[in-house]
Formats: C-alpha cells, structure tokens, sequence
C-alpha cells in the first residue's frame, strides 16, 4: 500500500506543476474515498504536506521579488485567528464525542473543492473577477483580513483553498499585482497556514506520518515533472477539466 501513497504524491505533485493549483484538492479527496483514510487524517496529513512541499517556493519567489510581504500580514491577521478558531471548535467537539466532526470535514472538503473549481474558472478570464475598484488603495485592509480568515476556515476544515482559492482572491483585491506576485505571494501565506493548521491537526492526532513520508517522495519528482511539461499543456484546456473533476469529486462528497 505504501507504493501507491508515493504514486499519489506523484500524481498530486505533478498537477502543482502543471496547473499551478495545490495538490490538497485532489490529494485529499483521493485519500478519503479510495483509500479509505479518515476525512481528518486525510486532511492534517495532507496540510503538512502542503507547508514541506510550498515551503521551498517561499524562498524562490522572495529572492526574485515576487511577494508582497504587506499583503501576507495582512491575510496571516485573518487566517490565523481563524485557524486556531476551528482547531479550537474541532478539539471541542472531541471532547464530547471522538468523531462527531468528521461529517463537517467532509462537507467542508466538499464546500471548499467548489470554490476552488470556481476560482479556477473565475481565473481564466482574467482580471474581471476583481473586488478593488481602479482608484482604490493598494491594501484594502479590511477586505483582505476578512478573507484571509474565510480562506483559514476553508483549509483548517478540508486542506483545500490556500492554492486556487487564495490565488483568486489576491487577483480580486489587487487587480494590479503582476500575476508573479501573485503566485508567490499566496505561496508564502500557504505555508504558515497549513503548517500552523497542520500542527493543530497533530494535535489532534490527525496526521499519519508513515502516509506524509510517502506522500513527500512521490511529490518531489511529480512536481519536476509536472513543471517542465506546464508549457505543452494549455491552461484553457487544464484548468477546465480540472475544475470539472473537483465539481464531481465535490458532489460524490455530498451525496
């Protein structure tokens, strides 16, 4: 069994480097439904996961200047709280009954796979999505906090959104940004949150570390791969498809 945890590390990683979109979207919901993983094992591994396998790109994109590090405050000041928020509702819930918020992981991954599918979408036709008007300031603080902290619910709940999700949103608050920027820096904002998310899972005892191992060698050259063929496959083609298959992995969640 341990094999095909590597093959999906493969797999995950090598749609991170051809679409750009983090690997919790699929990585969890294969987890859960053909492996039979936990919902919350599934996800508190897969938020390590997250943080080891984005963490090098932190780094990459600071040296060129792709972060905007006033922007990842400003989103950390919301997701944060909002993090240890539902770590605190989950280990309350424990408390009661071992397992009576699985139900709630499962339809979180549920909610936060279509609005990733939705984000996905939302980013091919540009910059019309936005939320900031032209005149308005470079950092709408309000905004961007109070996003941060629904986009720290999403990935505390199902491991999915700090990729697509938070992409989207940083397109529609800063319209102007350069879409390098973009990327790194929702990166460097994924990383505190999924380790900060994944720690409170492991405290949990959320995580399988057998499982993360597994997962993080297959990632590695998947996403090697994944990356040097990101320039033969065409977005409008990618991204579609995979929005679709989030939306039917969403409704086999629900129903």
């Amino acid at each position: 069994m341990e094999w095909s945890y590597a093959v999906s590390g493969l797999l995950g990683g090598f749609l991170v480097g051809v679409t750009g979109v983090g690997g919790g979207s699929l990585m969890t919901p294969l987890l859960v439904m053909v492996f039979g993983i936990s919902p919350s094992t599934a996800v508190g591994t897969d938020l390590l996961y997250a943080a080891a396998t984005k963490a090098s790109g932190v780094w990459v994109h600071s040296r060129k200047n792709n972060v905007d590090w006033k922007a990842v405050r400003l989103l950390i000041l919301g997701s944060a709280p909002a993090t240890l928020l539902t770590l605190g509702l989950l280990r309350a819930f424990r408390s009661v009954n071992p397992h009576p918020y699985e139900p709630f992981i499962r339809y979180g991954l549920g909610i936060a796979l279509v609005a990733t599918a939705i984000a996905l979408l939302c980013g091919l036709r540009g910059r019309r999505c936005t939320l900031q008007r032209d005149d308005a300031g470079p950092h709408p603080r309000g905004l961007t906090i109070a996003l941060g902290a629904l986009i720290g619910v999403l990935v505390t709940l199902s491991s999915v959104g700090a990729g697509a999700v938070g992409t989207a949103v940083l397109i529609a608050l800063y319209p102007k940004m350069p879409i390098s920027r973009i990327v790194g820096t929702d990166i460097a904002h994924a990383v505190p949150l999924t380790l900060l998310a994944g720690l409170g899972h492991l405290s949990l005892g959320h995580v399988n570390t057998d499982l993360l191992i597994n997962l993080l060698l297959g990632s590695i050259p998947g996403i090697w791969l994944g990356s040097h063929l990101n320039a033969h496959i065409p977005e409008k083609l990618s991204r579609p498809l995979l929005a679709t298959l989030l939306l039917l992995i969403a409704a086999r969640l629900f129903f």
